[in-house]
Formats: structure tokens, C-alpha cells, sequence
């Protein structure tokens, strides 16, 4: 496959697609300049402007970026290189963040100057740095960059107003620190939760117990994250952006009552709208914004779960946990990991053991029956179709026969259904009372 990555730029990609699926990409650009050397000093930071020479064996670095790999440093290739294309701010910050480098302050004055250039990038190119940006390491630190390099308006215009709005306990952050500190947190607990993770090193008590409590599911979180909602952009990255915007219409709901607590009613209702829309400005396919409006959504409901677990001593019943995943479907599982990061990134370290347990517990309770239980609480095999019971209660086509399916379905997972008969009884008993109602 071939497709143009920067028409103005003259640049493409070949994509090479393996029997096995495996696929390789190759990018192809013309010289930015007369030569190899007038390219090379085009580019954007002197660690991307060294060349091979495979006829001569020899490196070409016009502009010391060896010395700069050597230091750990980003540096421009020159006083314009930000300015002539501003998405390389976002690609600065995601290098710094992955190789753990620093950016030459020079680089960072130019950055600075040109982030008012970024609406002028297509979206799909802010899109992609960005969500590269956040599926790569310390994204919380990557935000932290782009919010004091004045790059935020240009690039999620939404996010400025959560900086400084107060919240009552037990959060201990305003909005915006919260929310760094939950992407903080989230990249921990998917460190812990993936393969490979050596439990043995583990020295924090908070990260023994999620070990302890869910550290069996690793295989199961790898192979939900292996799911792809684009072959471009990894299920990760559509996390973290949710995280990025699971609280932000909590400025424009925020209250006070008369006792002085601070509420936000419905910002998850509406922050799902709003994280949509973003998304559909960065053109993401339609699966991606649908993941993203849902972990937005629903993000209040694991810590209802928690509340009821830690205060009233009751887990999550079976109903509950049938409809949480009827409403939620395989985003339940995102939801289970950024609402244990969401804890953690509320309260900080007033956070109790006894909270943090309770939080591991409904998060096990879920994930056992979305993984290990599944036909009994979250999909149970159907005991007759719409056609039969239609047939078998005289019913015309219409909505009422949904519904009588949805409640036998919500039957079997409660356990209160085990077979066709009993199915048949309830629809009865349904139909009756809505008929008199």
C-alpha cells in the first residue's frame, strides 16, 4: 500500500504487509535542498539530521547531532525549523519524554514562539504526534511541556480552563494537577499489569497489592490492549486521551452548596460529548471516538462501586455488574484501570490502605466476570429469540419484545432465569405490569 504523507512536503510511505500480518513501513521524501547536506540541515532536530553514506561507509552530520545524542539533547536544526512546521513541537516533546532527553533552551524559546502556528497543521498530523505521544512514556510529563510551552490552546483548547479550579476532598489537587496526576498513575498500573512485570521487585505496598489483587489478568490486559480500534493508533492512546478528558466539563458544571462542598454535576455526561467532539476534530475513526465518549462517560461508575464496597461494606451485585458491562462492553475494562488510576490520582497519599484494597476488590470482582465468568454474568446464552417469544405471548413486532428480551438476559445474569420456562414466566409477568402501568 502507498499512501502520501505530506503532499506540500513531497514525502510518502510504503506500507509492506507480511503473509504473518507483521507490517513494515518505508518513508520516502525528496531532498529539501540542492543536496544531501542542504536536506539534512532542512530537518528538524539535529538527532534526526545525520546521514549514512553506503557508498563510503562514512556518517554525515553537518550539525553536531552526534554531540547532541552524546548529551541527551534536542536541538533545532535552525532558528526557523519550528516555524516552518510547527507539529515538531509535539514531536519534540514526545522525544524528550521517550529517550529522556533534554530540549536546548534555545529550541524551547522557538517552541514557545511557533505554537500559535499549530491550528495551521492538518489535524491528522497533530493527531498522530499526539496520540504517539501518549501510547509513549510520561505522558503526564509530556502535558506538563505542552501546558508551559503554551502549546494547549492550539492543541486541545479545552484543557486551559481546568488549570486552578478547586475541588472539595477528598481530592487534594485542582482539576488540571489531577488529571496529570491520573495519567501519572495510569502508566504505573499498566507497568505493573503488563507481561513480564517482576512482582519480586516490588517494594511499594499500593503496587504489591494491585500485584496481588489483579496481578493474574496480565495475559488478559495484553491481549486487550493487542485490539486495535485503528490500524494506525493503539487502544492505549485512546486511554490516556479519555483520561486526558474524563473530568474536563468539570469547570463549566462546577457548584457550590450551602455547606460549601464543591460538586460537578453531570460532567461525566457532558465531558463524554465534549472528548467526542475533540476527537472528531482530529478525524479518529468512529470506534475510537465511541471508546473514548464511553470511558468518559461511564467513568463515575467504578468509584459508586468503590464508595458501597469501602463505606457500606456491599460489592457490586450481580446486576450491577451485568449492566455495568451491558452499558459499557470491552471499554469496561479501560474503565476498570482509569478508575483505579482516578483514585489514586484524588487522593494522593491521604489515600488509606483500606480504600485502596477496596478499590482492587471491585476491580478483581469485575474483571473475574468479565473474564472468567462471562456466560453466567456478563453475555449468557440466549433461551429463545424474538420470534419465539412473540410467537409464544401473541406479540406483534415493536419495542416491548427488547425489552421482555433484555429482561430475561438481565434474568439469567442475576440467576434468578435458568431455562426457557422461567424465562417464559417473566416475560408474562412483564408484559402484565407494563399492560397495566
Amino acid at each position: 500500500d502507498f499512501m502520501v504523507l505530506d503532499e506540500e512536503r513531497d514525502t510518502g510511505r510504503v506500507i509492506v504487509t507480511e503473509p504473518d500480518g507483521k507490517r513494515t513501513f518505508l518513508d520516502f521524501a525528496v531532498y529539501r535542498g540542492r543536496d544531501l547536506d542542504e536536506d539534512l540541515r532542512a530537518r528538524d532536530f539535529t538527532i534526526n539530521a545525520i546521514a549514512f553514506d553506503l557508498r563510503t561507509q562514512t556518517l554525515l552530520d553537518p550539525l553536531m547531532g552526534g554531540s547532541d545524542l552524546r548529551l541527551k539533547r534536542i536541538r533545532a536544526c535552525s532558528p526557523t525549523s519550528l516555524s516552518d512546521d510547527p507539529v515538531r513541537i509535539l514531536r519534540a516533546v514526545r522525544q524528550a519524554a521517550a529517550f529522556e532527553f533534554k530540549i536546548e533552551l534555545e529550541t524551547r524559546k522557538a517552541m514557545k514562539q511557533a505554537a500559535s502556528l499549530l491550528p495551521k497543521v492538518s489535524p491528522e498530523r497533530q493527531r498522530d504526534e499526539l496520540f504517539k505521544m501518549l501510547a509513549g512514556p510520561k505522558p503526564d510529563a509530556s502535558m506538563r511541556a505542552l501546558e508551559l510551552l503554551g502549546v494547549l490552546p492550539y492543541l486541545l483548547p479545552e484543557l486551559p480552563a481546568l488549570k486552578g479550579v478547586g475541588q472539595s476532598p477528598p481530592h487534594i489537587y485542582d482539576i488540571w494537577e489531577h488529571t496529570l496526576s491520573v495519567l501519572g498513575h495510569l502508566e504505573s498500573i499498566l507497568g505493573v499489569l503488563a507481561p513480564g512485570y517482576d512482582a519480586d521487585n516490588t517494594n511499594d505496598l499500593f503496587t504489591g497489592l494491585l500485584t496481588l489483587r489483579i496481578g493474574r489478568f496480565r495475559d488478559q490486559f495484553a491481549e486487550h490492549f493487542a485490539q486495535s480500534l485503528n490500524t494506525d493508533r493503539s487502544l492505549r492512546a485512546a486511554l490516556f486521551f479519555a483520561a486526558l478528558y474524563h473530568d474536563v466539563e468539570k469547570p463549566a458544571t462546577r457548584t457550590v452548596d450551602d455547606s460549601g462542598r464543591v460538586r460537578f454535576f453531570d460532567h461525566d455526561v457532558r465531558g463524554a460529548e465534549v472528548a467526542a467532539n475533540r476527537g472528531h476534530a482530529f478525524n479518529l475513526s468512529n470506534d475510537e471516538v465511541e471508546r473514548i465518549r464511553k470511558i468518559v462517560q461511564h467513568h463515575m461508575r467504578f468509584h459508586f462501586f468503590v464508595n458501597r464496597l469501602d463505606v457500606d461494606k456491599q460489592e457490586p451485585s450481580r446486576k450491577a455488574i451485568y449492566r455495568f458491562f451491558r452499558d459499557t462492553g470491552k471499554a469496561g475494562v479501560d474503565l476498570v484501570l482509569l478508575g483505579l488510576a482516578d483514585l489514586r490520582g484524588t487522593r494522593g497519599t491521604t489515600l488509606t490502605q483500606e480504600s485502596w484494597a477496596a478499590a482492587l476488590d471491585v476491580a478483581r470482582i469485575l474483571l473475574e466476570n468479565y473474564w472468567e465468568k462471562p456466560q453466567e454474568t456478563i453475555a449468557p446464552p440466549r433461551l429463545l429469540d424474538g420470534n419465539e417469544l412473540m410467537s409464544e405471548l401473541g406479540l406483534e413486532p415493536g419495542r416491548i419484545v427488547g425489552q421482555l428480551l433484555e429482561t430475561i438476559r438481565e434474568g439469567q445474569a442475576t440467576g434468578k432465569i435458568e431455562n426457557r420456562e422461567q424465562a417464559l414466566e417473566l416475560a408474562r409477568e412483564q408484559l402484565k405490569r407494563s399492560e397495566s402501568s
